[in-house]
């Protein structure tokens, strides 16, 4: 009888080398469901904290390419995982970022969010998607910028009177919120039904419009959902 291959595990990484993570929260069944998620989609899980000091340790030991960090963690159970990844940014520029919440704090996200390339913030709940969640994790890994729906939501709802986006069509608005929940140029196009070409046209001409300077990297898309988040 032959035998059927085991179903493959969502889309992780995809480089000659794992991408190493370091994960902190004290809720430990959590912290280890998390972790068995990423090594099955092929991360490396470089250690686990339960508390800031040991957060940064691990990370400051192990050189990450990416930190999954609780927000409230003790002692304070306040902004421990956020202070932590403030301290991270300004010794380990290069090390992505993704922090996750209970609850949507805008201020808290905006702040991490400005603070440079490799960012994320999602709620807790998004991790049962696990597909959707690795290429998040993987996107943030590799130097992208991913923002929570509800965190969108909660912008937009609290939409400013000078709005600096009124320039963008309406098309170009839904591409840019798309771009801002961390979706490549082929998932928006999936998303609205278009081309590929015709989601690039579309980022050309938000950067164009943003007057967002070129560069040789994807810096450039981040710096715009950055421009949309701050204007909602």
């Amino acid at each position: 009888m032959t035998r059927m291959p085991p179903p493959s595990p969502p889309d992780g990484p995809t480089s000659e080398h794992a991408l190493r993570v370091v994960i902190a929260d004290d809720d430990v069944l959590l912290r280890a469901g998390l972790a068995s998620l990423l090594e099955g989609s092929g991360f490396e899980v470089a250690g686990q904290a339960g508390d800031e000091t040991e957060l940064l340790a691990l990370t400051r030991a192990h050189l990450p390419d990416l930190v999954i960090a609780d927000i409230r963690m003790p002692p304070t159970h306040t902004t421990e995982g956020l202070d932590a990844a403030r301290v991270i940014r300004a010794e380990l520029p290069a090390v992505g970022i993704l922090v996750l919440s209970a609850h949507v704090e805008v201020d808290d996200a905006l702040g991490l969010l400005a603070s440079g390339r490799g960012v994320g913030y999602l709620l807790k709940r998004r991790v049962t998607h696990v597909a959707q969640f690795v290429d998040q994790v993987t996107t943030i890994a590799r130097g992208g910028a991913v923002v929570d729906p509800a965190l969108v939501e909660e912008l937009v709802s609290a939409r400013r009177r000078d709005d600096p986006l009124r320039v963008l069509t309406a098309r170009e608005r839904e591409v840019l919120a798309l771009m801002a929940e961390g979706r490549s140029n082929a998932g928006i196009a999936r998303q609205l039904f278009v081309t590929e070409g015709t989601v690039e046209k579309h980022v050309g001409s938000i950067l164009g419009k943003l007057d967002i300077p070129e560069a040789e990297d994807d810096h450039r898309r981040v710096l715009a959902v950055i421009r949309y988040l701050d204007a909602r």
